[in-house]
């Protein structure tokens, strides 16, 4: 009797696939499996749908892993393939993120019509983007453009910048090596400028809590400085009740045994920041980064909160 395939659910994305295709990839080699012992089951989720307006007005970045995950719950799929800066950092129980793939370039890039850097973009011009913490960073440095929200895939935004609808865009660099489409940056932004979200960059893996054949399977693939790091942003962005309604920025970096992290929470408008350093040992990943996030929250106080809705009031789409 032939065993069935294993089921991979992912977003159906040019970048969604290449990832799912990227997991299959790394599990036929240490398994030594072919390519038809995996079927890769395409979902497709409320966040690819909706277009037309911002996530935090309709449900926050969940809405990319709503259907995926309920596909997991209904034993439709065997293990999910995700992005992971887009996971929610309390998942609904009985679900577990069980592996992480080695992390990509962090970096953020812009990517200009006409233009090959953000400094030479003319006063004015229209700059399109979905994240609130790229649309805040950029405010850092060019308040004098015209921001507008840009949804859709990469492809999506590249075609509405083709068409002039905006004149730049920023992207994360790594879904553009994973797409093979590196030669599309015109401008790498070094991290020391515009610091990450929490968890970009990074491929995880999520299944069922007690699914031990699953478990099994991808522990061959898990990546440990990886997962080390990634506890540390998602710790500092849970303990800051962090989702796409809030500009945070964070990156963890293992070196040897020591951790270094850096964090930052920002208004939308780019005028008020505040950020933390931390180092400290592996086994207390998740410790630094609450600690971080709680240090940030006693500084910035409650006042910094509540104006983030005020500060996007100014923000509409493209």
């Amino acid at each position: 009797m032939m065993t069935p395939p294993i089921r991979i659910g992912t977003r159906g994305s040019r970048l969604a696939l290449a990832q799912a295709s990227e997991v299959r990839a790394r599990l036929m080699a240490a398994h030594g499996l072919s390519e038809e012992a995996f079927a890769i089951e395409v979902i497709s989720t409320s966040g690819d749908r909706i277009l037309d307006r911002p996530l935090s007005e309709v449900g926050g970045k969940g809405l990319f892993t709503k259907e995926i995950e309920e596909a997991l719950f209904e034993g439709r799929i065997d293990l999910a393939v995700h992005s992971s800066k887009d996971m929610a950092t309390i998942l609904p129980e009985g679900l577990e993120i069980s592996a992480f793939l080695p992390r990509e370039d962090v970096r953020d890039v812009f990517i200009g019509r006409d233009v090959s850097s953000i400094a030479d973009l003319p006063r004015g011009a229209r700059v399109g983007s979905a994240s609130l913490r790229r649309q805040a960073l950029l405010r850092r440095i060019r308040p004098d453009l015209d921001l507008v929200i840009l949804r859709g895939n990469v492809q999506t935004r590249l075609a509405k910048l083709r068409a002039g609808e905006v004149e730049g865009t920023l992207l994360a660099f790594a879904g553009l090596k994973r797409m093979a489409m590196e030669e599309t940056a015109s401008q790498i932004l070094p991290v020391e400028d515009f610091l990450p979200a929490p968890g970009q960059g990074a491929i995880c893996i999520e299944s069922r809590v007690g699914d031990e054949r699953v478990r099994a399977l991808v522990a061959s693939i898990d990546h440990r400085e990886t997962g080390v790091a990634l506890s540390c942003e998602r710790a500092f962005l849970g303990e800051l009740d962090g989702s796409c309604r809030t500009p945070i920025a964070a990156l963890a970096r293992l070196e040897g045994n020591r951790l270094r992290f850096r964090g930052m929470i920002l208004t939308p408008d780019g005028a008020s920041a505040y950020e933390r350093t931390a180092e400290g040992a592996a086994e207390d990943a998740q410790a630094l980064g609450r600690e971080a996030a709680r240090a940030l929250l006693a500084e910035a106080g409650p006042a910094f909160f509540e104006s983030w809705g005020e500060a996007r009031t100014g923000w509409r789409a493209s």
